[in-house]
């Protein structure tokens, strides 16, 4: 009872921290929406770690997508078996999972071990590292489990999907995910605590993401006229001297 009644709530409360505490970090700490980058200091570790750990979120991040909101149904009427949907999602949720946990291995030794990126260093960022890297490790760990390549399959569509899908319903339906394997239970906590730190680490950056850049209008470039002698240039004469 209590098990459920925890997971009928705290998606809502973390929903409300996630949205509260961008809105103050937007509003009071503008000028330190960034992930403080430390590229000066040290850039031929983060030229290999942070590509690594980047493109494999990316792929992370479009699993859980696919996973948590596209229901069993929608696939299997597109001919995607349950089988073949597991066999794609354990090889490439595996692949992905190990690019973004190495590369934040190597993000971490950069910082724990060149001087000047430790120095930069704040305690919310060891916090949410700690944090990060705890989640991406109980991810793959469910991978494993849940897909049947090491114990009983378990097929979380059914079960934690539809949790996650009934929140945004308000609905919830916390006894499904009561009912979910010890280390799925785990792997979800971890991410709502995870969420919960978002605003108050750098990893709030990820808002800001440039992808407006990608619909910008085309901007066509022109050079300056050069100016002949006595002649205005723009609104201002060109003057001689200092």
């Amino acid at each position: 009872m209590l098990g459920e009644i925890f997971w009928n709530t705290s998606p809502y409360v973390t929903l409300a921290i996630v949205v509260v505490g961008t809105w103050w970090r937007y509003r009071y700490d503008k000028f330190g929406w960034t992930t403080r980058s430390s590229q000066l200091y040290e850039s031929r570790l983060l030229r290999i770690g942070s590509p690594m750990f980047h493109f494999g979120i990316l792929v992370v991040i479009a699993g859980h997508v696919i996973g948590l909101l596209i229901p069993e149904s929608w696939t299997a009427a597109i001919g995607l078996s349950e089988h073949a949907y597991h066999v794609q999602a354990v090889a490439l949720g595996t692949i992905a999972g190990i690019s973004t946990l190495t590369g934040a291995a190597l993000l971490i030794y950069r910082r724990r071990t060149r001087g000047p990126v430790f120095m930069a260093t704040t305690i919310n960022d060891k916090i949410m590292y700690v944090v990060l890297v705890l989640a991406i490790v109980l991810g793959l760990y469910a991978t494993a489990l849940g897909s049947g390549v090491v114990g009983e399959a378990y097929n979380y569509r059914e079960s934690v999907s539809v949790w996650f899908r009934s929140i945004w319903v308000l609905q919830p339906r916390g006894d499904l995910m009561a009912e979910a394997p010890l280390y799925y239970q785990l792997h979800v906590l971890i991410a709502l605590v995870l969420f919960a730190l978002w605003p108050f680490s750098r990893l709030v950056h990820a808002f800001s993401a440039p992808i407006g850049y990608l619909f910008r209008p085309y901007i066509v470039y022109r050079s300056r006229e050069v100016a002949a002698k006595d002649e205005l240039v723009g609104s201002h004469p060109r003057r001689r001297g200092w």
